[in-house]
């Protein structure tokens, strides 16, 4: 599961990276925690206008359930979508097919158990390319449409079964989030592809880059504190996980 991201990087570095411009103005602000359970926004890309860049709440919304929203979020969860059912599942399979997206992001958290205990721990992208030292990337998600005039959309992040590293990270779920390679991103926006090209792209996509990790502070659960800045990202001990 993916339910906290980070995206602390700055608008034009961002425009730069992805040849994208951000189509609201004046809405895009850099994050450090951003939490799935406020339906904040995240930024995507999506199939048909892959320069563009748009906010879009973080909790995918079918279109059956655009009648009653509130109702639907009290029932379901759809911060992310699993890549072996998104094909099959009523709530996502049109989407799957028509709907795809690719969400920016420069970090993200999971949990790992230790003696019982939830420790959140900061997953990021080494590079010497930013002076904070985290590369940027994108998830692999699916997208709806809540109002088109309004340009308002929902998004899900896809996750799978975790590699061996995630897998010592999130250490009791054992998954992770879709971060596609790059040479999977442009296909994954491409449209006509068959089902069995998108599950290609979900077994065999997952970035080739290094991942790092290292535990951060427990506030990151306390929804009653502000935990958008900088010191959420710090480690609360020395060295990384491995």
């Amino acid at each position: 599961m993916c339910y906290e991201t980070v995206l602390s990087k700055g608008k034009v570095k961002i425009e730069r990276r992805y040849h994208s411009k951000f189509k609201i103005d004046f809405e895009y602000e850099p994050y450090y925690h951003r939490s799935a359970f406020g339906y904040p926004n995240l930024y995507i890309i999506k199939m048909d206008e892959p320069n563009a860049i748009y906010p879009s709440t973080w909790g995918f919304v079918p279109e059956y359930a655009l009648e009653n929203l509130e109702q639907f979020r009290k029932k379901y969860n759809t911060y992310n979508a699993r890549s072996e059912t998104i094909l099959t599942l009523g709530t996502y399979k049109k989407s799957t097919r028509e709907k795809r997206c690719i969400i920016i992001a420069d970090g993200f958290f999971e949990p790992h158990h230790q003696n019982k205990v939830s420790i959140p721990y900061l997953c990021y992208q080494p590079t010497k390319n930013y002076e904070d030292g985290r590369d940027l990337f994108v998830f692999a998600g699916l997208y709806s449409t809540i109002d088109e005039y309004a340009k308002d959309y929902s998004c899900t992040i896809i996750t799978k079964e975790a590699n061996p590293f995630f897998a010592e990270v999130h250490n009791q779920k054992k998954r992770m989030p879709l971060v596609l390679n790059e040479e999977f991103t442009n296909e994954w926006l491409t449209e006509g592809i068959t089902d069995d090209q998108i599950m290609e792209i979900m077994l065999l996509g997952f970035t080739k880059k290094e991942f790092k990790a290292h535990p951060v502070s427990r506030d990151l659960y306390k929804r009653n504190l502000d935990t958008n800045n900088p010191d959420i990202l710090k480690e609360v001990d020395s060295g990384t996980l491995f």
